[in-house]
């Protein structure tokens, strides 16, 4: 759908919220004439003389002994039901047309067909709970879809705005000198961790990994129940992850050499042998582009106390040279948003944004909104 079919789609929001509006109140007004009590009163009449045209068509109409049986049951109640409603009720005369239908010595299956027809204007009136209700729903009905038009139309504008930024931005800023430390620190981080995992045993490894779930800005997969119980209780827990990797692969056999349990070492190892492979320095590494100086500084902070149990003094240096050019925070920001500019703009967007289209229609998606905003402000919850 192009833009201007959803923007058109977003004005047809607008009248169909004051049509459902308008057909709620044109029914609530019938009912409102009436009464709701008197309503209320000529729907449960009706329901009843409904209820026994479809009980006894099929058991009063014929001949035999148990129609005849049927036929007078079924006279006496509906008579029973007329002479019991209110003299003012209106229908009142099409309950007594249908009645009259009755007062014979044989009934027919035709004659059934034509006490509904009398009843219709009775089921007119006792309709409209039902009309109203269903007009009621499609007021909600409406009115949700104009919350969701909102919705997406905050986030539109939200784009928008983005692209406005990004496109402002000053592409010929000095990134490097946020970018130099952060790629540092990645590659320094990476070697250090991979050194970490080949290194060091499989039990303290882990126990770093585990120990991280305390931190919630690095987002290390806690390691398998079953993998951690095995290094933490067994012998083999000291050596290192790509020995317990190649013992996992070794048949029963070879590997009873090694090991005292060969059976549990597959269980605990063979089975999370993706989990291993894949445990890397990824969630200690800083995004490019960068995230925001508040959050980036946050996270930092953390990274410092994290990445201090296992690697160099060198590669904690390197995390507090991005720690230092982030406290300068307006001038961060301005490059963070020059390099997000980079990253993320195509030529054609940029162009956009230079000949003012983007500032166009974000003027236009903002007064879209505005108009949603007061129709539903117009037509409350109900």
């Amino acid at each position: 759908m192009s833009d201007q079919q959803t923007a058109a789609a977003r004005s047809d929001l607008s009248a169909s919220l004051a049509d459902a509006d308008a057909a709620y109140r044109d029914v609530d007004a019938d009912i409102a004439d009436y009464g709701e009590a008197t309503v209320e009163t000529v729907a449960d009449a009706y329901d009843r003389a409904t209820d026994l045209l479809d009980r006894y068509e099929g058991q009063a109409t014929g001949t035999g002994r148990e129609n005849f049986k049927n036929f007078i049951q079924f006279q006496d109640a509906f008579a029973s039901l007329v002479e019991d409603l209110p003299d003012e009720m209106p229908g009142r005369d099409a309950f007594e047309a249908a009645n009259d239908r009755f007062d014979k010595r044989r009934l027919s299956e035709d004659d059934f067909e034509r006490a509904r027809a009398d009843l219709e204007p009775a089921g007119e009136v006792a309709g409209l709970l039902a009309e109203r209700r269903a007009a009621l729903e499609r007021y909600r009905e409406v009115r949700r879809e104009v919350g969701h038009a909102i919705a997406d139309l905050r986030e539109d504008i939200a784009d928008a705005e983005r692209l406005v930024e990004l496109g402002e931005a000053d592409l010929d800023a000095p990134i490097e000198k946020i970018r130099d430390p952060i790629e540092t620190y990645n590659d320094a981080v990476s070697e250090a961790f991979a050194e970490f995992k080949a290194e060091t045993g499989a039990r303290e490894v882990l126990s770093f990994v585990a120990a991280t779930h305390d931190y919630s800005l690095v987002g290390f997969r806690d390691p398998p129940e079953t993998l951690r119980e095995y290094v933490e209780t067994r012998e083999a827990g000291t050596e290192t992850i790509g020995d317990l990797l190649e013992y996992a692969r070794y048949s029963n056999s070879k590997l009873d050499h090694y090991v005292e349990d060969p059976a549990a070492l597959k269980r605990a190892v063979a089975t999370n042998e993706t989990y291993l492979e894949r445990l890397d320095a990824d969630p200690l590494q800083l995004a490019w582009p960068p995230e925001p100086a508040a959050e980036l500084r946050w996270r930092v902070e953390e990274l410092v106390s994290v990445v201090a149990r296992f690697a160099p003094e060198a590669v904690v240096a390197d995390l507090r040279d991005v720690q230092a050019v982030v406290r300068d925070a307006e001038r961060f920001e301005r490059l963070r948003t020059a390099a997000e500019a980079k990253a993320e703009l195509s030529d054609a967007e940029r162009e956009r944004v230079a000949s003012g289209e983007v500032a166009a229609e974000l003027a236009d998606l903002r007064e879209q909104k505005e108009r949603l905003e007061d129709v539903r402000e117009e037509y409350p919850e109900r």
